[in-house]
């Protein structure tokens, strides 16, 4: 029987959850669980059986750099295999994102995913929320958060990335305006950048009042 990695615990008790199989199908750089199992309907009945393929990525951070002196944001760009498969244009405009090293504090993950991806260093981080992505496949959480940084002239752009895991990464910063303006048009196409970027459009007044103050 394959080892269970540890990414992918037995699924933990839950009334009226009755678990028939739980077992490890693949065991890559991500597992992938098979779970056979019948649940309690909302009038109290049982479920028929259902088997799912469950993708276990754990839990990820998500951010974006937002500099409130200069009104600008920082997003990144490198190449998605899965964007290409989906028939998107594979070089998405995306924040900052990576996944939580096993027992790494949220923060710290969130600030390291920030230096690695667009060398740049935030002091302040407020959270946007926590969220799952794919519900209905995968336990990947994400929590998001907006960072305070100074960035260079809207335009600038650098490149950054781990190479020891073949990361080409470009950062391009933007006027905030600029960066509605492409979420308006369709041009954002990844949740959580949508989901980050209406969340500063809706905070970006008391952010700029907040984190300019002397």
């Amino acid at each position: 029987m394959m080892a269970r990695p540890p990414k992918a615990p037995l699924i933990a008790p839950y009334p009226g959850l009755e678990i028939r199989e739980d077992s490890i199908a693949y065991s890559g750089r991500f597992a992938m669980q098979i779970v056979r199992f019948t649940y309690e309907r909302f009038d109290g009945s049982r479920s028929g059986e259902l088997t799912w393929e469950l993708w276990r990525r754990g839990a990820a951070v998500v951010v974006l750099p937002y500099d409130p002196w200069a009104d600008s944001i920082a997003l990144i760009e490198q190449f998605r295999l899965p964007a290409h498969a989906a028939g998107f244009d594979p070089i998405m405009k995306e924040c900052v994102a990576g996944l939580c090293e096993p027992g790494e504090d949220i923060e710290v993950s969130a600030r390291r995913e920030v230096r690695e991806e667009s060398g740049l260093e935030p002091d302040l981080l407020e959270p946007i929320g926590k969220f799952m992505l794919m519900q209905g496949g995968c336990d990947e959480s994400v929590q998001l958060y907006c960072a305070r940084v100074r960035l260079p002239e809207p335009g600038a752009a650098g490149t950054y990335g781990l190479a020891e895991e073949n990361e080409d990464i470009r950062v391009t910063v933007l006027t905030a305006d600029e960066a509605f303006a492409l979420l308006d048009s369709g041009g954002i196409q990844n949740a959580t950048g949508a989901l980050a970027l209406y969340w500063l459009r809706h905070h970006r007044p008391r952010l700029r009042e907040e984190w300019t103050r002397p």
